[in-house]
């Protein structure tokens, strides 16, 4: 099922604009993650699609060819994940997962197979029986899963569904959540302020700014070629190398870099992964901070541009604070970002 929006935009009884107009399509079977911070109008995108938002006059929301701006919820034939997952604590994982089912008053026969279905899906098997209480917050993502898809819904929508869990759940699930998305082959819309998440779950990905989405792609697409600094920043927190361009040089603070490229009328920026600590680098910095991660130690560098620069260093040990180091940055790793917001 496609999803495409026209002209939709949202506009609060007290002025505040939450949504400026915007065209978005989604093909069939199509994951796509709605990316940005807090206030940026991703909640509110998702709501207009699920029917829970109404949009501004001359909006456009369609679900295939059919015309779903002016339905109610109820009858849009969305399944929607919660953060919160809003299951029903007093049923068990087969209720919860029946209960959409049994107000569609569907045959107890088809609710049956449809629940085996699902529950088959997202391996469930163990606990169908269980109430929700019983669960782990794991268990409970996947009941929330499971219910959503067993009406077997037009399109998928998920908002956060994975921040209320802790940072180690997280991770493993986020796989999880993605490979059950694939299985369903269902068409889905899912939010998050994380980048790490929406890039290791979504096919597309839509990165949203104050209201606008300002860049949409394959998440190697987004996180190599940045159209604006806003994307460069957000996406694989890429940091703003000031200084002089003059053709294919910068001159820094801490010394000159080569770009891949003439850099006339462009800002360059750089990401951690891509600042080297190296004998004869090009840059000469200080190590200002310095954090042990496990696979890496996170530096903050002073002396490049006007505020810290972040390498991270795979060495078994880590400068000192205090030290003066040499930095290498490879051309290629460069982001050149046109200063009217365009990628030349």
């Amino acid at each position: 099922m496609t999803l495409t929006l026209t002209s939709v935009s949202k506009t609060y009884p007290d002025g505040t604009v939450a949504l400026k107009p915007t065209d978005f399509h989604v093909a069939p079977g199509e994951i796509v993650s709605l990316l940005g911070p807090s206030g940026c109008g991703k909640t509110t995108l998702l709501r207009i699609v699920a029917g829970l938002e109404t949009p501004n006059p001359g909006s456009q929301v369609k679900f295939g060819d059919d015309d779903v701006t002016e339905l109610p919820v109820e009858r849009r034939k969305v399944g929607m994940v919660f953060q919160s997952y809003a299951l029903f604590p007093n049923m068990s994982v087969r209720g919860n997962i029946a209960y959409g089912l049994k107000m569609q008053k569907l045959p107890a026969a088809e609710i049956d197979q449809r629940v085996a279905e699902v529950v088959r899906l997202c391996k469930l098997e163990p606990y169908v029986d269980r109430r929700i209480t019983a669960l782990s917050g794991g268990q409970r993502q996947r009941v929330a899963l499971a219910r959503a898809f067993a009406p077997r819904p037009r399109i998928l929508l998920l908002d956060e569904p994975l921040s209320a869990l802790d940072a180690a759940l997280r991770d493993t699930l986020r796989d999880e959540l993605a490979g059950l998305l694939r299985k369903f082959g269902i068409t889905a819309l899912f939010v998050t302020h994380d980048q790490d998440e929406a890039m290791a779950i979504a096919d597309k990905v839509a990165v949203m700014s104050h209201g606008t989405v300002v860049q949409v792609g394959p998440p190697e697409e987004l996180y190599r070629n940045p159209r604006t600094r806003f994307v460069a920043g957000f996406v694989g927190h890429a940091v703003h190398l000031e200084g002089q361009v003059a053709g294919t040089t910068l001159r820094t603070q801490g010394g000159m870099l080569t770009l891949p490229r003439d850099g006339e009328n462009c800002e360059v920026f750089v990401r951690a992964e891509d600042v080297a600590i190296t004998p004869n680098g090009a840059l000469k910095a200080r190590v200002e901070s310095s954090v042990f991660l496990g696979t890496h130690y996170r530096l903050g560098l002073s002396g490049i541009t006007a505020g810290i620069l972040y390498s991270n260093h795979a060495g078994l040990a880590a400068p000192a604070r205090g030290t003066d180091v040499r930095i290498s940055i490879d051309p290629s790793k460069l982001l050149l970002i046109d200063q009217s917001g365009a990628t030349p």
